[in-house]
This record gives C-alpha cells, sequence and structure tokens, in this order.
C-alpha cells in the first residue's frame, strides 16, 4: 500500500530496505571495503581507549549483574555476555571519548550505532568476515539516506542522530546478517523506528555515549523481533505520523533515493566513502577550528603570549560545541572555545591526555581570550577564525573539514595509526600488533572469532 507524506505517494521504506538488502560483498568496490574495514578498526581502538572510563565501567557492571548466556564478546573485558547485553557495552564505550567517525549526511556517528550489534550478530552466528562487511554497508547507507531525508530538521529539534537513525541503520545491518525477507526487514524497522530516542541536550554528559549502545541494541532487537515474525508496519519512514512526520518538517524522498557524490573515487555512490574518521578527541565541529587556528600558528609562527583575541564564527548548528564554561574533559570536548585554546597552546587534540587540562592555568588564561560567535548559513563544519595579535596586525582563516580524505589507502594508514596509538596502552604491544594483524587480513578469515578472541581481556 502506498503511503503518502507531504504530499507525495512512495514506498520509501520498502524501496530502502530492497536496496539494502541487495547489498552484496563481492559486488562492493575495493574502496567501499577497506573503508568498511576502517570502520571496524577505528571503533575497536575508540572502544579499547575507553574501557576505563566511568561511563563505560557502569554500563559493563550493569550488565554482568544481570546475568545471563554468555554469547558475545564484551570489548576488553573478561566475561562474555548475551547478544542485547554486549551490544548495548561494545556500542557504549566506543562512543565513550567521542572520537569515533562520522558522517555528515546524518549527521552522526554511524560505526558506533551499526558495528555493535554487527559484531555480536556474527560472532554469535559464526558469520564470515564478507557477510559482516556487506551487512555493515548496507545499514550505513540506509542510514545516511535516513539523514538525508529528515535533515535539517531532525537535527535542529533536538534528536541526536547516532541514537535516532543509527537505530535504523543497525536495524537494517542485523536483518542483513540474518537473511530476513524484504518484509520481515521492513518490519525490523518499524520495530527500531518506535524505539528511535536521544536528546542533543545529553551531550557533554553520560548519556551521549550511552545513545549508542541504546541504538545498536534497539536495532540487534528489532531484527531478531522481525525473524520470528513479530509485526510492526511496513511504511514506518513516510507514514501519517510515522517516522519523518514525528521527527521532524523535513521530507526529502529525492535526496534520500539519490547517488551520492564521492570525489577522486573512481567507482562512488557511496555514503560510506563520505565517512569522516576523527584524528582530534573531540566533537568533530570543532575540528575546523583546530585546523584553522593549527594552520595559522605555525605558518605565522605565532606564540600564545603573542595572541590578545580569537575570534570564531561557526554555524548556528554548531550551539552542540558551544559550552562557555568547560570544567571537565567531556565538556571540553564540546566546547569550541576550549578546543580553540587548546590549538593556540599547541597542545595535541589527538591526545586522549589532553582533555583533563581544560581547568590548568595555561588553558584557562587562553580560554578568556577565545570568542564564539554562531551564525545561520553555516555547515557542522565550516568555521571562520580571527587571530589578533597584541602588535595590532590580526589574521583570518577559514576552513572546512567536510571533505573526506580523497586516497582511502592514504587514510587507512592513518586509522591504524591511530589504533596503535590510542589502544596500546590498554592491550599492550603483542595485543595491539596481533589484533592490527587480523584486521589488516580480515576479508580473507574463515569467520570473525579469530579476531573478537583477542578483544576480550586476559588474553
Amino acid at each position: 500500500m502506498m503511503a503518502t507524506t507531504a504530499g507525495v505517494s512512495l514506498p520509501l521504506t520498502r524501496l530502502l530496505v530492497e536496496q539494502g538488502l541487495t547489498v552484496r560483498h563481492d559486488a562492493l568496490p575495493p574502496d567501499v571495503r577497506m573503508v568498511a574495514r576502517d570502520c571496524l578498526a577505528d571503533w575497536l581502538a575508540c572502544a579499547f581507549a575507553a574501557v576505563d572510563e566511568p561511563v563505560s565501567r557502569i554500563v559493563a557492571e550493569m550488565a554482568q549483574e544481570e546475568g545471563g548466556h554468555p554469547q558475545a564478546t564484551v570489548l576488553g573485558r573478561s566475561w562474555r555476555g548475551s547478544l542485547s547485553q554486549a551490544t548495548l557495552v561494545n556500542g557504549t564505550v566506543s562512543h565513550a571519548l567521542d572520537y569515533d567517525d562520522v558522517n555528515l549526511s546524518v549527521p552522526g556517528h554511524m560505526s558506533a550505532a551499526i558495528l555493535p550489534a554487527a559484531v555480536a550478530l556474527a560472532e554469535y552466528r559464526g558469520s564470515a568476515p564478507s557477510a559482516l562487511i556487506a551487512a555493515f554497508v548496507a545499514g550505513y547507507e540506509l542510514a545516511c539516506r535516513v539523514g538525508r531525508l529528515v535533515e535539517p530538521a531532525h537535527y535542529a529539534n533536538g534528536f541526536h542522530t547516532t541514537a535516532t537513525i543509527g537505530c535504523l541503520g543497525a536495524a537494517m545491518t542485523c536483518s542483513h546478517l540474518l537473511g530476513l525477507s524484504r518484509d520481515q526487514a521492513c518490519h525490523a524497522l518499524g520495530i527500531a523506528a518506535t524505539q528511535a530516542a536521544g536528546l542533543k541536550a545529553m551531550f557533554g554528559s553520560m548519556a551521549k555515549p550511552l545513545h549508542a549502545g541504546l541504538a545498536a541494541q534497539a536495532g540487534l532487537r528489532a531484527a531478531l523481533l522481525a525473524g520470528k515474525d513479530f509485526i510492526s508496519r511496513v511504511d514506518v519512514l513516510e507514514c501519517a505520523q510515522g517516522y519523518a512526520a514525528v521527527h521532524g518538517s523535513d521530507f526529502h524522498e529525492e535526496l534520500a533515493l539519490s547517488v551520492p557524490v564521492n570525489e577522486g573515487v573512481e567507482r562512488g555512490g557511496f555514503h560510506l566513502l563520505n565517512n569522516l574518521f576523527k584524528f582530534h578527541a573531540a566533537c568533530y565541529s570543532t575540528h575546523s577550528t583546530i585546523e584553522a587556528i593549527a594552520r595559522l600558528r605555525v605558518a605565522h609562527d605565532l606564540a600564545a603570549d603573542a595572541v590578545s583575541r580569537i575570534e570564531v564564527v561557526a554555524g548556528a548548528a554548531c550551539s552542540i560545541c558551544n559550552i562557555q564554561d568547560p570544567r571537565t574533559a567531556l565538556e571540553a570536548k564540546f566546547s569550541l572555545r576550549a578546543t580553540a585554546a587548546f590549538a593556540m597552546l599547541d597542545i595535541d587534540t589527538g591526545s586522549l591526555q589532553t582533555w583533563g587540562q581544560v581547568d590548568t592555568p595555561a588553558v584557562a588564561a587562553m580560554l578568556q581570550r577565545v570568542q564564539v560567535r554562531l551564525v545561520p548559513g553555516m555547515t557542522l563544519s565550516d568555521s571562520i577564525v580571527t587571530i589578533h595579535r597584541r602588535d595590532g596586525d590580526s589574521l583570518t582563516l577559514a576552513y572546512d573539514c567536510g571533505d573526506p580524505i580523497v586516497d582511502k589507502r592514504a587514510q587507512s594508514t592513518r586509522v591504524f595509526d591511530k589504533f596503535r596509538s590510542i589502544a596500546l596502552p590498554a592491550l599492550g604491544e603483542a595485543r595491539t600488533t596481533a589484533i592490527l594483524s587480523r584486521l589488516a587480513s580480515f576479508e580473507e578469515q574463515d569467520g570473525v572469532s579469530g579476531l573478537l578472541a583477542l578483544c576480550g581481556a586476559g588474553h
């Protein structure tokens, strides 16, 4: 049955599900498979680096206290959890540091919402790495198409898309792994959509990383229920009072169904190729400010004490990272003022140890020299920085970190280097090297168990 939203009759849910279910590993271009593998590597690295974070410990303790069947690996822990528990914990942990990758089509963190469910289910079912890669691509692409459908109103209304769209991507990925029929997968999206929740107001708190775990858990649950012929609706995206109508005023079916543009890629047409890996451990909307200040500092040999004032102009949507007086490391990651101060002081924003310095005298003093102005018409990744010097001169640079790295092999090298840098303290040299070796040859392995055997604690 055709449903109507915003005056358009279109079985959109069914079309997007059909696109997802037809994804086959052998038909994916090499660059797409490489980026998917790198998403897995980056997701694992971010999780290992965060296993001792308070939010990670709390969620893991709660899951362990519940008890249950040991079905899947809980990253960095000596015990195994149920599919649901492992998915919740691993998703939360992977987003705890806000260092995981993003896609601005959503905009949000799709790997952190999709991979926890995909990896747990693939491990439990003994799926081949190629099946995991294909299923991940299917879910990632659907999530980005939903983002194109409902943005920018959805995000502007205060929804955290990692949660509210990520759960749909996880449902699609798990439906693909389970081999569900088209109707079952449509029902899975409906089940996930009715669980979709997550508020941007939670940014800077433990609830934000929990969103990723809950999204992954909801998507997994939805696909498992649909696989048992649980019924929801098959038109949840476009139906009256459905997902799109309730979550915002935008309904861009032409954008949802359009072919993504991938610069410099021979066989493009994938949202995944526009994935953005983080190399600064903060909200992605702070990265352009960091890069602009770093470039001005280096190009003009600027010392911090020569600066009287720094002006940052960013888009109105960057209110998510405009905490004026950050007091904790987590708040600093969502503060343009703090990240600008770090960059001007030449403090390594790629280091996980940086963010606890937010209350040091040097950072506190520089923070008072930073002014942020948010204006309409700029994207989440735009920034214009003006540095005023004490001698009266000023320097201005506009920067946009929203363009993906074109050379995917060079990008892959940076992702693996990031893995070693941030995961080594938690894993040690031997395990780090062993996991990276498994990741490098991931698609050639018989299953995912060899990799995951290295990912608990005490191996």
